[in-house]
C-alpha cells in the first residue's frame, strides 16, 4: 500500500483531515468520515475512497478491516494506489474529536445529488426535515429512520448536510444505509415542498401541537399508502404555513405538563407508530 509516515499535524497532506472546513470539502466534492464502523458503511454503500489517515498504533487491528473493504468494493488497484497517511498518537491527538473517532479517518468522493421527484419514486414512507440544523439531531433522526423502516429521508436546503463528520458519526453510519436527498433552495421556500410532495401522492403529516392535532397512533393516518412525516427544527418547530397546509397535524400524547420532546426523540416515536 501507499503508506506515508507523517509527524507534523500541519503537513500539507493532512489539510483535508485537519484544517479543511465542511464547505471547503463540499466544494471539492468530497467528505470526511470518522471511525471504522462509519467508514465501512460508506464503502459498503459504494462511496469511492480517496485517502486515509490512521494512528500508527491502530494500523493493524482497526484499519485492517477497512483495507479489506476497500479491496472488496473498489479492487486491489485502488487499495494499492490510495494514499494512506500514518501518524503517531502524539500527532493525531491534536485533531478535534480525536477521543471520539479512535484515530481513523477517510476522505471519500460524494455522489451526484438526487432530485426530489426521483428520490420520491417508489417510496411509501419518508421523513422530511424542515431546516433542522443541529448535527446531533439530524444524525439521530437518520438512525431512527433507518432502524424503524422509513424508506428515505428528505431535507430542506437549509438543513445540515448529512455527510458532515458529526452527522455521519452520530448516525452510526446509517446516512449510508438509507436513501436521502436535499431539496433545492427554491423547493425549500414557503409551501413549495409541501405541495410538491402532495402532487407526488404523499399525505403530509406535520408533527405539531395544534388545536386540531390528532394522536400519532391514528389508524386513519396509518392507512394511507404514502406518508411524508415532517419534522421541524428544535425550538421553533415547523413553519406555521407548512403546518396549516399539511394534510394531517399529529402530536405525541404526553404527561406531567410536558408539551414537547426533542425532535430526534419525537421522530423515533412517530416513525414507530406510523409504520405499524
Amino acid at each position: 500500500m501507499n503508506i506515508t509516515l507523517i509527524n507534523d499535524i500541519n503537513a500539507p497532506e493532512l489539510f483535508s483531515f485537519v484544517r479543511a472546513t465542511e464547505p471547503q470539502l463540499r466544494e471539492q466534492g468530497i467528505f470526511l468520515a470518522e471511525t471504522a464502523s462509519v467508514i465501512l458503511r460508506a464503502l459498503e454503500a459504494e462511496y469511492e475512497p480517496l485517502s486515509m489517515l490512521v494512528e500508527t498504533g491502530r494500523m493493524d487491528v482497526e484499519a485492517g478491516p477497512v483495507f479489506e473493504a476497500v479491496e472488496k468494493y473498489c479492487g486491489r488497484e485502488k487499495l494499492e494506489s490510495m494514499p494512506v497517511y500514518s501518524a503517531p498518537r502524539e500527532t493525531v491527538t491534536g485533531i478535534i474529536g480525536y477521543h471520539l473517532v479512535r484515530g481513523l479517518w477517510m476522505t471519500l468522493k460524494r455522489k451526484p445529488e438526487t432530485p426530489t421527484e426521483e428520490f420520491c419514486q417508489g417510496k411509501k414512507r419518508i421523513a422530511v426535515m424542515y431546516d433542522v440544523v443541529n448535527p446531533a439531531n439530524v444524525g439521530a433522526i437518520f438512525r431512527s429512520a433507518a432502524a424503524l423502516g422509513m424508506d428515505g429521508v428528505l431535507l430542506t436546503h437549509p438543513s445540515v448536510d448529512p455527510l458532515t463528520r458529526r452527522v455521519s458519526r452520530v448516525s452510526m453510519g446509517t446516512v449510508f444505509q438509507i436513501p436521502w436527498a436535499k431539496a433545492t433552495r427554491e423547493e425549500s421556500e414557503g409551501l413549495t415542498l409541501v405541495k410538491r410532495l402532495q402532487s407526488l401522492g404523499f399525505k403530509t403529516v406535520a408533527m405539531a401541537l395544534t388545536e386540531d392535532s390528532v394522536s400519532v397512533d391514528n389508524s386513519d393516518i396509518r392507512a394511507n399508502g404514502k406518508l411524508a412525516v415532517m419534522l421541524g427544527t428544535e425550538g421553533t418547530g415547523l413553519p406555521k404555513e407548512v403546518i396549516a397546509a399539511s394534510d394531517y397535524r399529529v402530536m405525541i400524547p404526553m404527561y406531567h405538563g410536558v408539551d414537547s420532546l426533542n425532535v430526534a426523540a419525537a421522530s423515533a416515536i412517530s416513525f414507530w407508530e406510523l409504520l405499524k
